[in-house]
């Protein structure tokens, strides 16, 4: 990542009178892809780790928000307790929740991955060890396996999208508060390189996703599809979660797209709500087509930009994040396997030639995994041609040979299982 952005609190206002009103469509495409893709050489990694958060004496007891207050302590986030001090955890990862309750590790990004395992390890390891003392416990999959969604925090942002994606189903609810992902943030890159760097972390989507699919299991009963968390995202709302259609422009295709993406929420409302106008997109608000907002800012555009929930995400860097959550003990494996990936222009061209007969087929991958015969061959392949490269991870021998193991055993496992 050649910047870091300092995320606004997912629950606070983007409302900034000092900022910039945008006078025009253009200028509003402009400044989305200006942050949303920074370039220069790859340089930096980082990773967010999500975890549902259980008792030790009975996972499927729902969670108590003030005990998880108590064993996380000054660490607390805001979001739950808004007088905490909200320190990071001692290896400098700042903590966050999500609306179920569900922790994240947000590490700082790291110039090798050597380094942010350390980073990432430390920080981990202090949080179970917070957790354990309360009696509680990080879940080791993508949905919750035993409880239900229930929205425990009550921010205004939360309230709204529940309320916005209740018509629609359940995919909402599930995804706020059951679900648990692996994000892993890798750097643009140069800008000439941007076109097949992205074509590739999405090509890579299917079989990666079908690889390390997490989540079957979903309050106590066998959803029976491979990650039950990437098909209650595909269910919330398309236009917010739909996988890039085009790498020829990738900025330019972004801006216009989130021009045209309806608010999800409006922080900047007086009532207390935060509901958007029904079908009010970003370009509508610019244009004056909703009377009483006043003209949105750059700061209310960079708000907008953190409702999408697509499987890559740019954010100055790319953020992937169609991963389920691992046991926290394997989290490394499918971060070690995809920087391998993406290491070199010749490999990232050969990803693009394994990964021709499944780009696209997100819902297969997550309804069959590796049971499905052609996403389980490419599967295999781009294991392959990752463990091959792991070398360039910088990541200890014996390491290397550990994520080896485990991630063929993952893919070469699952021949006796196909249909």
């Amino acid at each position: 990542m050649t910047t870091v952005h300092d995320f606004p609190e997912k629950s606070g206002s983007a409302s900034n009178a000092t900022a910039k009103v945008l006078s025009d469509r253009a200028e509003g495409e402009a400044y989305v892809a200006s942050v949303c893709f920074k370039h220069g050489p790859p340089r930096l990694l980082g990773v967010e780790l999500e975890f549902t958060v259980h008792y030790a004496d009975e996972p499927a007891r729902p969670l108590d928000p003030d005990d998880l207050a108590t064993a996380l302590g000054p660490h607390t986030p805001r979001t739950l307790r808004p007088d905490s001090p909200a320190l990071p955890l001692p290896a400098g990862s700042p903590l966050s929740l999500e609306p179920g309750c569900q922790v994240e590790i947000s590490a700082q990004p790291q110039t090798t991955l050597r380094h942010l395992d350390a980073v990432v390890s430390a920080d981990l390891a202090h949080l179970e060890t917070l957790l354990s003392a309360q009696g509680l416990y990080l879940g080791d999959t993508g949905i919750d396996g035993h409880r239900a969604p229930v929205r425990k925090l009550g921010t205004p942002r939360y309230a709204a999208m529940e309320r916005r994606f209740a018509p629609m189903g359940d995919g909402g609810a599930t995804m706020m508060c059951s679900t648990a992902g692996l994000q892993i943030c890798v750097d643009a890159g140069e800008v000439d390189d941007l076109p097949l760097r992205w074509a590739a972390v999405h090509a890579l989507g299917p079989p990666l996703l079908a690889t390390f699919a997490n989540s079957r299991i979903h309050a106590g009963r066998d959803t029976g599809h491979a990650s039950a968390r990437w098909l209650a995202v595909m269910n919330t709302e398309r236009a917010r979660t739909r996988s890039a259609e085009s790498d020829r422009d990738p900025a330019g295709d972004w801006a216009r797209r989130i021009l045209d993406t309806p608010l999800m929420v409006l922080p900047r409302q007086d009532d207390g709500s935060w509901d958007a106008p029904p079908a009010l997109t970003f370009a509508d608000w610019i244009e004056g087509r909703e009377t009483g907002l006043g003209r949105p800012t750059e700061d209310d555009l960079a708000y907008h930009l953190t409702t999408m929930f697509t499987p890559v995400r740019p954010q100055g860097y790319l953020e992937i994040r169609y991963l389920d959550a691992q046991p926290a003990a394997r989290w490394l494996h499918p971060v070690a396997l995809l920087t391998a990936l993406l290491a070199h222009p010749s490999t990232v061209d050969k990803v693009l030639g394994l990964c021709e007969p499944v780009v696209g087929r997100w819902e297969c991958a997550a309804r069959f995994g590796l049971a499905d015969k052609v996403i389980a061959t490419v599967a295999s392949e781009v294991v392959d041609l990752g463990c091959a490269e792991l070398g360039v991870t910088g990541l200890p021998p014996e390491t290397i040979s550990e994520i080896s193991e485990g991630v063929q055993s993952l893919v070469h496992g699952s021949r006796s299982h196909q249909s």
